[in-house]
């Protein structure tokens, strides 16, 4: 969080990029005297969650590990690093595309009627938000793959219930998304369902390779 902290502004000018790219004029206020600091120990807040990531997983694992069997175990502690990298990669997915489009939509609701006056600390939770929210929605080829490898259900299963989960990414797209902009919810949506598909397909091709290394060295 001190590091967060310390460069807070720089972070801020990194967090009004989107809106740069969707050509939004981004003035940001408080309203208060305790505003400014707020907001850096926001920003330091979010900075310091991110910073730290792989040591709260890690001890979250290690804290459940007892409880787990070896195998289990093995599977937990190689899915580590996947979480980061895909939480990461929905996290850049929304500043670079769901960000400046949502931004965009939402500004021009004003339709040149009105002026805005963008709080400082809305501007940051919002931005924040939905970048922390896109990046664990990233986490479903993670998820999907886990619940295989341990065996709670099969890759067959999964895909005959496709149509419930379109429903359910819909609606969790419908949440995330706080303009309801439908062009932003598929944005979401998509990439979930064809990584949602995707996995599915990745775990079926690794259960039908672990079946046939079994075989092999049963024969």
């Amino acid at each position: 969080i001190g590091v967060g902290y310390v460069f807070s502004w720089e972070i801020l000018d990194f967090l009004k990029e989107p809106a740069k790219k969707a050509e939004i004029p981004l003035d940001l206020y408080y309203q208060t005297i305790l505003e400014p600091f707020m907001v850096r120990f926001k920003i330091a807040l979010y900075a310091g969650l991110v910073i730290a990531m792989p040591v709260i997983l890690y001890e979250l694992l290690a804290y459940v590990a007892p409880a787990l069997r070896k195998r289990e175990k093995k599977v937990m502690y190689s899915a580590l690093s996947f979480i980061i990298f895909f939480f990461l990669v929905g996290a850049a997915f929304c500043y670079l595309y769901v960000l400046p489009v949502g931004l965009n939509w939402l500004v021009g609701q004003a339709a040149g009627r009105i002026r805005p006056v963008l709080m400082a600390g809305d501007y940051v939770g919002l931005v924040a938000l939905l970048m922390v929210a896109v990046g664990l929605t990233f986490e479903t080829p993670l998820l999907v793959w886990l619940v295989v490898r341990l065996g709670i259900v099969t890759p067959q299963r999964l895909h005959r219930n496709w149509r419930w989960a379109v429903l359910i990414i819909l609606a969790f797209a419908a949440l995330l998304t706080p303009d309801w902009n439908p062009i932003t919810m598929m944005m979401v949506a998509v990439p979930m369902f064809l990584l949602y598909e995707g996995s599915i397909l990745m775990a079926a091709l690794g259960m039908r390779g672990a079946r046939r290394r079994r075989e092999l060295e049963e024969d």
